[in-house]
């Protein structure tokens, strides 16, 4: 499994994906499921992959060699699309093509294959984007009531972003919210783990901003520990429950 986030504020995006890839407890490796397609000048397009390695992977090499969209005699890529939303139909259109050409041998194998991306970036002359794009090809946009989207393993980051990431929060608090969102997901889940690829792009940068963070990354660390401080002394600092009596302490007998 895996876990990607993206998330759309009014500096910019910003989009962190893990490596870990697992077939069982003692099959775990690694594989980078961040990919950035950037012109400098001309558009920055980043994907997150979650789900079955070998249908995002075929994806994407598809995505590479040129897709000819229904109608249209021109293979298009990321590279010539001309809006982000163009670029969205392509990869949903890939993500589809090869669900439906594995669909009769999983089908006859009892398989279930699921992937999903996330798509964000700009093109010139357009607006700054972040789209998630299911198995079957459609896709939902990101919009200011919820400015992120994820995709795999959501549910334990999930809280944390709904709690404190808005609109208008600074790019580098989004950043800390988003890796505060992956300390509290490995905490939780062995599926997903470090090393991270992140992208950061300013709205109307037409650039992005790379890095990995390793598991040994100081910062990563020292946030970790200082999230796991701060919310031990908030649940300290909470009442009891005012229908229980609160614990005395247990005097040790002397003999």
């Amino acid at each position: 499994m895996t876990y990607c986030v993206g998330m759309l504020v009014n500096e910019g995006l910003a989009m962190i994906a893990d490596t870990r890839t697992n077939a069982g407890v003692d099959n775990i490796s690694s594989y980078k499921k961040l990919h950035v397609t950037e012109v400098p000048g001309d558009r920055v397009i980043a994907i997150a992959t979650a789900g079955n390695l070998s249908v995002t992977q075929t994806a994407l090499a598809m995505l590479a060699e040129g897709v000819r969209m229904p109608g249209h005699d021109v293979p298009e890529t990321l590279e010539t699309a001309p809006t982000l939303f163009r670029a969205a139909q392509l990869v949903g259109y890939c993500l589809n093509a090869v669900r439906q050409d594995l669909l009769p041998t999983v089908e006859a194998d009892s398989l279930k294959i699921t992937a999903s991306m996330l798509l964000g970036g700009q093109v010139k002359g357009g607006k700054m984007g972040l789209y998630l794009i299911y198995a079957q090809g459609n896709f939902i946009e990101c919009g200011a009531d919820t400015p992120y989207l994820q995709i795999g393993e959501l549910k334990y980051g999930k809280p944390i972003l709904d709690r404190a990431l808005r609109p208008d929060t600074p790019m580098s608090e989004a950043v800390k919210l988003g890796l505060i969102s992956f300390d509290s997901t490995i905490r939780s889940n062995i599926a997903v783990g470090p090393p991270f690829d992140m992208i950061v792009v300013p709205r109307d940068g037409l650039r992005g901003e790379q890095r990995r963070i390793e598991a040994d990354d100081p910062y990563f660390k020292d946030l970790g520990k200082r999230w796991s401080e701060a919310l031990a002394q908030a649940h300290r600092n909470m009442p009891a429950p005012p229908w229980m009596e609160p614990s005395r302490p247990t005097i040790a007998a002397v003999g």
